[in-house]
């Protein structure tokens, strides 16, 4: 009988209750469990617990599994109960204060949006003592069970949030987090925001939305640095919200060309009515509007509108195409652990510097006992300086006289780039079975880190002594440069230098006379053991280490990020390649972060040598770039040349112990012969213990990941095929398709 009534459960277990997808979510994250500690309770795949979950097409159970299932959710539902909503609230709204405003001056902002970003935070208010530097967000904290302002939707108070959901701040002011994905659904404007809460939203029309998001939301972020200013809200807007506000949900090709809406938009005429304002950037996929300056009370609300392709996917994925909630929690943990975004990737890698580093800062008082605005020491400042005329890009105003149709050379150009660099294999090479690529994590921010850059305008010397610790731009012959014997560390070694990339251009050339090169290139030279004599320079005697403060903010979300995803920084290189081992399936949206992070290193970067974006621009005049404090081709070239020399003193450091020689580089990225498949193949470790000074296996920035593997017969067929002995067999490395040669532009 007793296994008639063990059928009879098994069959009422197989048919066991269970609720929607979203609600089974719902209930997993508000005990803040993952989907690997769910899967790994149930015996099951990952993959197999995110379909049961899946909103568009949940799969079913069955079985034991389906019955431990229903058990769980069913004791998190006594936990946990389905929210209700709550009533109205009846309290008359407070308005936000803000620490600062738009100035008049922002009335004439450029259309860049880095300029018009800079300029949008130029306004120094002087009548406050600068406050403390707020804190990052490290770790989630659990969402919280106090109404807003205004009526609130919330999946149910949490005891603790996923992985890397960021919840509200600690600041009173901006206690809903720094952001909010508005929506339509049933017909109600809803907000969500960060830490699963969820807002009604009242207004009926965008001036409406921005004096909501203003006076009631409670969203922004507080300031990064003592003299700085607290994030303005930011207000995404999915397509639905678009079409309840009038707007269309995509541009046509002549606004997209032209980056915004027309002025005679309803929309547009609506916020004037209401006497909002638009910067000169206009209404377009990162728009911004304001009131000019009310005393201290800043009111500046920013949109992103993901279906004008406000999220370049190159850099966000597929974080326009998610839903509200999910896009909130990406756009949430990039907010808290890098800033609030103020543009594209590149954009908001800029004004995290000067967010760092605010150019003013609020002067002790006066007789009066009255502060005013000051020079921030350490700051680039709040006015651009020239550049000097070898570090000016082609069409630069410093080089209008030039003959119309001259080409700078090496020595009058500055030309610090990274690597793009490739040879033959040799016959040993050849006999290998395996290509196996591997990448310096976060190289550039690693090159940045540490790294003194100039504050100020150049200083031209004749015949200076050189100084390593001086940033600037030296003209120097460095052809005398032998790579066969060089210096590693204090011993001179006999290396074989047709096999090696020269360490002083980009193409592993070596130099045929005087160029121009930064400070860290030339001090390598030194490093080799070699003398230097500088003919020229333009030195930078006001300088300091200025990226600090910006590598290590975007480190720690970097590692943090990494954290979340199951790739911890004191992993054994073992279990750190197992670990990277198909880590960004893991959670999918925190994989994004990653690429949103590292996009905003390098596209910071870039930002500091902006070129002319159309517009009309002819070669000689200004472009809108030049007039900000932070347009630093001379930063930008010293990371550059660091981050190069960083990876040519491993590679010299492996050659010199091992023997081995890279076969192609490319930025970042090193290609080895080996047997194996594994980086470990052909690194040498001792007792788990990398070569000193070499490559060493890990997620911190500058250490090495694994990139890919490829054969050998691969390698050679590619090169074949294509005719190019020389070809950058870095570049396809990674998952080893070649569509056509890419000449690296």
């Amino acid at each position: 009988m007793s296994e008639l009534f063990d059928a009879v459960d098994a069959l009422v277990a197989s048919r066991s209750p269970l609720p929607p997808a979203e609600e089974r979510k719902r209930l997993r994250q508000a005990h803040g469990l993952t989907l690997d500690e769910v899967a790994a309770a149930l015996k099951v795949r990952r993959a197999t617990v995110s379909s049961w979950e899946s909103a568009k097409k949940p799969t079913e159970p069955r079985g034991q599994e389906r019955e431990a299932y229903a058990r769980l959710l069913k004791q998190l539902a006594e936990l946990y109960p389905a929210p209700t909503t709550a009533p109205e609230s009846t309290a008359a709204p407070v308005p936000a204060t803000f620490t600062d405003t738009p100035t008049p001056a922002e009335q004439a902002l450029s259309a860049d949006p880095a300029s018009e970003a800079a300029a949008m935070t130029a306004h120094e208010n002087t009548q406050t003592a600068p406050a403390p530097a707020a804190a990052p967000q490290a770790a989630p904290r659990p969402a919280r069970t106090t109404r807003s302002t205004s009526t609130s939707r919330r999946p149910g108070a949490k005891k603790a949030a996923p992985a890397g959901t960021p919840a509200g701040g600690s600041d009173p002011r901006f206690e809903n987090g720094p952001l909010a994905v508005v929506d339509v659904e049933d017909g109600q404007v809803l907000a969500y925001c960060t830490g699963g809460l969820v807002l009604d939203v009242p207004a009926k029309s965008i001036p409406a939305l921005v004096d909501w998001t203003l006076r009631e939301a409670k969203l922004g972020q507080p300031k990064l640095s003592g003299p700085g200013k607290d994030a303005d809200p930011l207000l995404v807007l999915t397509e639905a919200a678009l079409e309840r506000y009038g707007l269309p949900t995509a541009l046509t090709e002549e606004e997209r060309l032209a980056g915004r809406l027309p002025e005679g938009h309803k929309v547009i005429k609506q916020l004037a009515r209401a006497e909002w304002k638009l910067t000169k950037r206009g209404f377009g996929p990162w728009a911004r509007i304001y009131r000019p300056a009310q005393g201290s009370e800043r009111a500046c609300v920013q949109l992103c509108i993901p279906s004008w392709h406000a999220l370049d996917t190159r850099h966000w994925g597929e974080a326009g195409q998610l839903p509200p909630a999910e896009l909130a929690r990406v756009l949430g943990v990039y907010a808290s652990r890098v800033m609030t975004p103020r543009g594209s990737t590149a954009v908001t890698g800029l004004e995290l510097m000067t967010a760092l580093h605010p150019a003013t800062r609020a002067s002790e008082p006066d007789a009066d006992g009255k502060r005013h605005s000051e020079h921030n020491p350490g700051s680039l400042g709040k006015d651009p300086v020239d550049c000097a005329p070898c570090e000016a890009p082609d069409g630069h105003p410093l080089l209008k006289d030039l003959p119309r149709f001259h080409v700078r050379g090496p020595a009058e150009k500055l030309f610090e780039e990274a690597y793009d660099w490739a040879r033959s294999m040799t016959d040993a090479e050849c006999t290998l079975r395996h290509l196996v690529g591997i990448d310096v994590n976060m190289a550039f921010a690693a090159g940045a880190n540490g790294l003194p850059v100039g504050l100020g305008a150049p200083t031209h010397v004749t015949n200076p002594a050189f100084d390593p610790k001086l940033p600037g731009s030296w003209l120097v012959d460095l052809s005398h440069v032998d790579l066969s014997k060089v210096k590693v560390g204090k011993e001179w070694v006999e290396l074989d230098g047709s096999l090696l990339p020269g360490p002083f251009t980009p193409k592993g050339e070596r130099p045929e006379g005087p160029a121009w090169y930064a400070t860290p290139t030339v001090a390598y030279a030194v490093e080799l053991g070699y003398e230097v004599r500088p003919v020229e320079a333009w030195v930078r005697r006001e300088n300091g280490r200025y990226l600090d403060g910006w590598y290590n903010r975007l480190r720690d979300a970097y590692l943090a990020t990494m954290a979340d995803l199951g790739v911890d920084a004191n992993l054994s290189p073992e279990d750190f390649l197992a670990a990277m081992d198909g880590y960004k399936e893991r959670d999918p949206e925190l994989a994004i972060v990653v690429s949103a992070v590292k996009a905003t290193v390098k596209g910071g970067l870039g930002k500091l040598r902006e070129r002319p974006r159309g517009e009309g621009w002819r070669p000689g005049e200004p472009w809108r770039a030049l007039s900000r404090p932070t347009w630093r081709p001379d930063i930008r070239a010293a990371v550059i040349s660091r981050t190069r020399i960083n990876l040519h003193r491993k590679i010299v450091k492996h050659a010199a112990f091992t023997g081995q020689y890279p076969v192609a580089i490319l930025s970042d990225c090193v290609v080895y012969a080996a047997n194996g498949t594994s980086p470990l193949d052909f690194l040498p470790y001792r007792e788990g213990k990398p070569l000193p000074g070499g490559f060493k296996l890990g997620i911190n920035p500058g250490l090495v990941k694994h990139e890919g593997t490829q054969t050998v017969l691969w390698g050679e067929e590619v090169r074949e095929r294509f005719n190019a002995p020389e070809l950058n067999l870095a570049r396809y490395i990674k998952d080893g398709t070649v569509t056509d040669v890419d000449n690296g532009e």
